[in-house]
């Protein structure tokens, strides 16, 4: 069958330089296709080409006609004014979405979302709910193929499952631009990186994440042998022709141009493979305090909702805490209290408890929203004071460190406003290097920064000395880096775990509780009212609350092999089965929610009556 998308020897160019040149690329049907590569490679480029919305200097992009391609921005916005309603009802128009299914659609894919508030202003919800709503517009055009740009970069933790669950249930491809490794790695049946390291440009393995990384490894390793023999072939061809042979005879003319083709091959191989990245190294200050915040009994609120209640932690020297949680949750506002920042919302201090801090603590902070003054250049935005910068001691000029950080001498002229997100994001690290510090509060530095510059900022936060504190969607790198995770639930609660797993599994039993807590409360006072509670649970409720959690593993082990069955290329090429196993697995899911509810239930109920 002809693929859905086929563009061919794609080529485009912003002003003198080439972004690529001669990209091939197809999307079929069943493809979950993860798109990489270093920032500026021009990976939401071309998305935008395989849409429609960026036309190609060179080469075409062919749709099947009759194929619904849908795009979702990085960043989704609204006009001022607009409900979540009108949003999703303006999408519908556009797909000409007969009457008799709108209400479906709507009540199917923003229940599924998490929307409960239809007339809920879009243009008021955070950049994770409008992340949603921008996938959810996509999503009920019902389109054969979804393209998404960075569509994690906003999302909270509970957000990125549900989208991972979205894509594996779906019956269309889709084309994902992404540097979360995990989100790859679940979702994904193709990789492509789109580099010039490569002779093509581009570099596509079949498989998740893992397969990449492998194909990527013995397609560079055989690079480098290739490149060694050139390399030594060349050097024989150079002696020769130090020689002086004379282009008297064909044959020695022939060698000639040979020797000189051999070194603009081996000169364009060695451009091509000629990498750089950035080189990150937080400073820690030399404080031999071991306890530097302790946080007693701390609870929060805002807008009238308790954020957390009664947190008790100690941050020590050398720990590295990842700090998660639902969007709302106030991850942002407890790092702000860490870091004792007094706002109008009275963020700086808790309402109830304590936070102390050692004497003369270094507090340096990351904030997420990148607050750079746009009419800066990037000269006076990495040196303020003058044309040189100190690091470690060592006095370093401007051009020397903003090489550090990838960027050219001809940039330092350029206004920082007119940077790339990846690139401000850059911008911001390197001036948190600059700051000698006992705790290192990053809040989502993640975002925007291509894989490379994730791999290069784990290993520095895996040598940094100090205390770090980390807010980040990449879970990846939460597993990486983090020693301890403390967790909010959104509900007020908050407790520390040893990772990020044993939180997941807290959370979903958080939120199950809460589902069923009135209806429990409910139970409760009808048995009071019947002549009181009783002492403790059934025998059948006992067994089912002791099988429970061996019964959930079983189900979510059944949910994997169907995941599995998705791969299969006989069931992507029938379009029946794939529907049918997208319904099976929706079930599946459904059951499984169900348990957790249920498990949440029984312990409540449980502890209540052990009072």
């Amino acid at each position: 069958m002809a693929p859905i998308i086929s563009a061919q020897k794609l080529g485009k160019r912003f002003g003198a330089t080439p972004l690529f040149r001669e990209i091939s690329f197809t999307v079929s049907e069943g493809d979950r296709i993860g798109i990489v590569g270093p920032n500026g490679s021009g990976k939401s480029t071309l998305l935008a080409m395989l849409d429609g919305r960026v036309l190609p200097d060179s080469g075409e992009v062919a749709v099947r006609k009759g194929m619904r391609v849908s795009g979702v921005e990085q960043i989704s916005e609204y006009a001022v004014g607009d409900r979540v309603r009108s949003v999703i009802d303006a999408a519908l128009d556009r797909a000409k979405v007969g009457e008799s299914e709108r209400a479906r659609r709507k009540a199917e894919i923003l229940g599924r979302a998490g929307f409960l508030d239809l007339d809920g202003r879009a243009d008021s919800l955070s950049g994770g709910w409008r992340k949603r709503l921008g996938i959810v517009q996509a999503l009920v055009g019902h389109p054969d193929v979804l393209l998404l740009d960075e569509p994690t970069n906003h999302l909270d933790l509970a957000g990125i499952e549900w989208l991972e669950g979205v894509l594996q249930n779906a019956a269309f491809a889709c084309v994902v631009v992404s540097h979360d490794r995990y989100f790859l790695e679940n979702v994904a049946t193709a990789i492509v990186e789109i580099n010039p390291v490569y002779d093509n440009g581009t570099f596509r393995v079949e498989g998740n994440y893992s397969t990449f990384l492998e194909g990527k490894e013995a397609y560079l390793h055989a690079q480098r042998n290739r490149q060694e023999a050139l390399e030594n072939r060349v050097h024989t061809e150079i002696d020769w022709l130090r020689r002086g042979p004379k282009a008297r005879t064909t044959k020695s003319k022939a060698r000639i141009d040979t020797a000189h083709k051999l070194i603009g091959d081996l000169a364009e191989l060695n451009a091509r493979t000629r990498t750089t990245s950035a080189k990150i190294d937080f400073t820690a200050s030399e404080r031999k305090t071991k306890q530097l915040v302790t946080l007693d009994a701390v609870t929060h609120g805002m807008g009238g909702r308790t954020l957390f209640r009664d947190i008790h932690f100690v941050i020590t020297s050398g720990m590295r805490v990842g700090l998660v949680g639902p969007n709302g949750s106030g991850k942002t506002t407890l790092l702000r209290l860490l870091k004792g920042e007094n706002q109008a919302d009275g963020a700086g201090k808790p309402d109830e408890g304590s936070i102390k801090t050692a004497e003369n603590l270094k507090i340096v902070y990351f904030d997420q929203n990148r607050e750079l003054e746009p009419d800066v250049t990037l000269r006076r935005a990495l040196a303020p004071a003058s044309d040189a910068v100190i690091y470690q001691g060592q006095v370093i000029h401007v051009a020397a460190w903003a090489a550090r950080f990838l960027f050219s001498g001809e940039a330092l002229n350029q206004k920082v406003g007119r940077l790339s997100g990846g690139e401000r994001a850059r911008v911001l690290i390197a001036q948190l290097m600059l700051q000698p510090a006992d705790v290192l509060l990053l809040d989502e530095p993640t975002n925007d920064l291509d894989i490379p510059t994730l791999e290069i900022l784990e290993e520095s936060l895996l040598e940094y000395r100090g205390a770090l504190v980390l807010v980040t969607h990449d879970r990846y790198m939460l597993d990486r880096v983090s020693t301890v995770v403390l967790g909010l639930d959104g509900l007020g609660g908050a407790e520390r775990f040893a990772d990020y797993a044993q939180w997941e599994i807290w959370q979903r039993g958080q939120l199950a509780a809460a589902k069923i807590a009135e209806r429990a409360e409910e139970k409760t006072r009808v048995a009071g009212a019947a002549g009181g509670a009783r002492k403790k649970l059934s025998y059948k409720e006992t067994r089912e609350l002791e099988t429970m959690e061996e019964r959930i593993a079983e189900a979510e082990k059944e949910l994997q092999g169907k995941h599995e069955m998705l791969l299969d290329p006989e069931v992507m090429s029938d379009s029946a089965r794939l529907r049918e196993l997208s319904l099976e697995l929706e079930a599946a899911q459904e059951r499984i929610d169900e348990m957790y509810a249920r498990w949440g239930e029984l312990e409540k109920r449980s502890k209540e009556l052990k009072k």
